[in-house]
């Protein structure tokens, strides 16, 4: 591998900057109810601040020195951060507690929901209810991770990765700080709430169907933020915030690529209707795999078809008459409480845990 002696910042893309009057245009989007007239004075105004932050590039408002324990203690970190990191760091203390009850994260990767314009439930909440009993029968402690609130619940967004880790590891921080980034109003990212979800978790499944054979949008959002986790730099001061030559040089010295989630077990149930069901779940799990987690067993991943090339409005009823998936959905639940059980028990061990990998990328 050939590697450059001074880190390279390649730049030339177009400019995204708006102007005054583009910027206005859009923002007074938010304000097109006609109940919000009254209000003219008042939207001006707040357009006239929000104007400021944005040609002033404020992403992070609110910021306090780092102090002790980051390798820059006078550096302004993002309040929005420290409070991200301490939700994480709280996460984990639960997660390593001697004796704690098992805990289990489910995601719900469906998008589709009653409350929104489906007007009925997914299939794939049912079969997450259907996992949950097991588990609850076990005496685990259970969260679901159900992401179909981002079509239907007010202020639920998942922001796109920004691929940092294309120009360098290091530049990639854990948890993710490009969100949020209040001058572009990039706010309310869910991702805040959702990595202490997965840190706390001893154990996760994913439930979900495939959509055009890939992972739903909401599923795949989640996934690429969580790039963070695999690799990502827990000290942001090291960057100076999002330096790329600081980072490039960072990565040029040697990255150790600390696996954030490592060591906890999975398994994966991905369904549909007609084809796309295997590849998705052999994508989920290549990725799970890759990111330091552990296949909780072969019946712990599963793919199949509810209804094969039938009616979608049957769909339900289908999968009422379905009891073979049902209990393919019962049997990945209990193979990953019983991996669980047996790792906290010392009677599972990874067989590649002290082994060391010459090139963690």
């Amino acid at each position: 591998m050939i590697v450059a002696a001074k880190p390279d910042v390649r730049r030339g893309m177009p400019s995204v900057e708006l102007s005054r009057a583009e910027f206005e245009t859009r923002y007074r989007t938010r304000f097109t109810d006609p109940a919000f007239a009254p209000l003219k004075k008042e939207i001006d105004a707040i357009t006239a601040v929000a104007w400021d932050g944005y040609i002033e590039g404020r992403k992070s408002p609110a910021t306090r020195k780092a102090g002790p324990g980051f390798a820059d203690p006078d550096y302004d970190l993002s309040v929005d951060w420290i409070d991200a990191r301490s939700a994480i760091d709280a996460a984990q203390a639960a997660h390593e507690k001697p004796g704690a009850t098992p805990r289990i994260l489910i995601v719900n990767g469906s998008s589709r929901s009653e409350h929104t314009c489906p007007g009925e439930m997914s299939k794939t909440w049912r079969l997450i209810e259907t996992a949950k009993a097991v588990f609850e029968d076990r005496r685990m402690d259970v969260e679901v991770l159900n992401l179909s609130r981002l079509t239907s619940e007010f202020g639920k967004i998942i922001h796109p990765c920004k691929a940092c880790v294309s120009t360098a590891m290091p530049l990639c921080h854990w948890p993710c700080s490009c969100y949020p980034n209040h001058s572009l109003g990039q706010i309310d990212d869910w991702m805040a709430d959702i990595y202490p979800m997965w840190v706390a978790a001893h154990g996760i499944m994913i439930v979900t169907p495939v959509n055009w054979y890939h992972a739903p949008t909401g599923l795949k959002a989640m996934i690429d933020r969580l790039v963070c986790a695999d690799g990502g730099n827990p000290d942001p001061t090291t960057t100076h915030g999002k330096k790329p030559d600081e980072a490039k040089a960072l990565e040029l010295k040697g990255w150790p690529y600390p696996r954030h989630l490592k060591g906890r077990y999975y398994s994966v149930i991905a369904h549909g209707d007609v084809t796309g069901a295997e590849t998705l779940r052999r994508s989920l799990s290549d990725w799970l795999t890759d990111i330091g987690l552990i296949s909780a067993g072969g019946l712990g991943e599963r793919d199949g078809y509810i209804g094969y090339d039938e009616t979608y409005a049957t769909s339900h009823q289908a999968l009422d008459d379905d009891e073979d998936f049902q209990e393919n959905v019962r049997n990945a639940a209990r193979t990953l409480a019983n991996a669980i059980t047996l790792s906290r028990a010392g009677k599972l061990q990874q067989p590649d845990a002290q082994l060391r990998e010459p090139n963690p990328k």
